[in-house]
């Protein structure tokens, strides 16, 4: 089945606006560049996509996108991840894709053999793949690509199971280590820190970005 990832990326100054309380705050764009670049580095290795999308009114991101050979669709709204992702989507469509793997930015530690072997496991219908509280969509697969209308935000786990239900499809959790932690908060910094400083070839752009902080809480 022909796979295509979607990445929508807001605009780099307005990203990780939950981190202005934190030493990140001034970085809050280059952190967002840096995961970006990470994200995308890490999916050109994953064997099973076909096609790569970032969704995004970021001029920087599509520079990147193009960087990694992905493809860049336009977001000028930015009207939030949701939204992105259908145009992401209606593309991915468009362009003969029968499954789709809405993945995002912000988690760096991303791994291409995860994805892969989430594709060839993948039966169809939707699979949600949680962040590390459980309670949220770090990750969406969707095979037909419109099989439900993704609805991330807080609660979105469920969420998406229920629109699975209601639609008829088939609906799963798939733990996916590598996509648990995305970065929100302070606690997320603090804990991506300490992965990045024990194994920085993991994202080394993030890496370098994140040692510039000096202690991510100050």
């Amino acid at each position: 089945m022909p796979a295509a990832a979607i990445v929508p990326i807001k605009r780099f100054r307005s990203a990780k606006s939950r981190l202005a309380g934190t030493s990140a705050s001034g970085l809050r764009p280059a952190l967002a560049e840096a995961m970006l670049t990470d994200v995308l580095s890490e999916l050109t290795h994953a064997g099973r996509l076909e096609l790569i999308l970032v969704v995004s009114g970021e001029p920087a991101a599509a520079h990147i996108a193009r960087d990694f050979g992905a493809v860049h669709i336009d977001d000028p709204a930015d009207a939030g991840h949701s939204e992105a992702a259908l145009l992401g989507i209606a593309h991915a469509k468009a362009t003969g894709a029968t499954t789709v793997a809405l993945l995002p930015g912000d988690c760096p530690l991303v791994r291409s053999a995860e994805i892969d072997a989430t594709l060839a496991g993948f039966g169809g219908g939707v699979a949600v793949i949680p962040d590390r509280h459980g309670s949220g969509t770090n990750g969406l697969v969707l095979s037909p690509p419109g099989a439900i209308a993704p609805a991330f935000g807080p609660g979105s786990r469920e969420r998406h199971l229920e629109l699975a239900r209601e639609a008829g499809v088939r609906g799963s959790v798939i733990e996916i280590s590598s996509l648990a932690l995305d970065l929100d908060t302070g606690d997320d910094l603090l804990e991506l820190s300490a992965v990045l400083a024990a194994e920085p070839a993991i994202a080394p752009a993030t890496a370098a970005a994140v040692a510039l902080l000096g202690d991510p809480l100050a």
